[in-house]
């Protein structure tokens, strides 16, 4: 499917998510469809570790959903995210896989076993009980509400097509990120975060 159509769908769906995005195609993207300054947490040096940032936050704030959004590039990098995610088994946190069978974040250079990788057999092989694949963005509408909107922990495999340019990296550096990102929390959530 698009990646933009896919990400475009997604954010039109979004009600009061937060989301986490790794870096490379899938920070780039999500930037370029919403601009949102805000509601999310751009991890731009993520190393793999997006959905476990997510993780952390479902754990800290159960009352509000996660979505974290891994490129299967950085997946590549730790797939033992899995078991810890089958482990904490977060009914907020929902891990979106998007994977163009590339490095984003290294201009598209494609991943190895690229046509061979199965995602989703993966994450079921770890445990995970709710394990989806989307190739289709008129299956990913159609099934979307029962997919991600029902509560309990959830790994969605996007399969999209590679971007096939450099998309523009969000404008934010790390400090001015977590105060407009930690905020956010602070008033969705009805909890401090920072100190006065």
């Amino acid at each position: 499917m698009n990646f933009r159509e896919c990400f475009e769908y997604l954010a039109g769906r979004r009600t009061n998510q937060l989301v986490i995005t790794s870096a490379g195609n899938c920070s780039e993207m999500w930037w370029e469809v919403t601009h949102d300054r805000d509601n999310v947490f751009y991890l731009e040096a993520s190393m793999s570790l997006a959905s476990m940032f997510g993780a952390g936050l479902a754990l800290g704030v159960p009352k509000l959903p996660v979505w974290a959004f891994t490129g299967d590039g950085a997946f590549c990098m730790n797939p033992g995210m899995l078991m810890v995610e089958r482990q904490i088994d977060l009914s907020n946190l929902t891990h979106f896989l998007v994977s163009n069978r590339c490095y984003g974040s290294t201009y598209e250079v494609r991943l190895p076993n690229a046509a061979a990788n199965d995602y989703a057999a993966m994450a079921r092989a770890m445990g995970i009980e709710r394990v989806y694949f989307f190739d289709s963005l008129d299956v990913l509408k159609r099934e979307f509400d029962a997919a991600v909107l029902v509560p309990g922990h959830k790994f969605v495999v996007l399969e999209v097509e590679r971007v096939g340019k450099k998309l523009k990296e969000p404008p934010f550096e790390g400090p001015e990120m977590k105060y407009l990102f930690g905020r956010s929390i602070e008033r969705a959530a009805g909890i401090k975060i920072f100190d006065e």
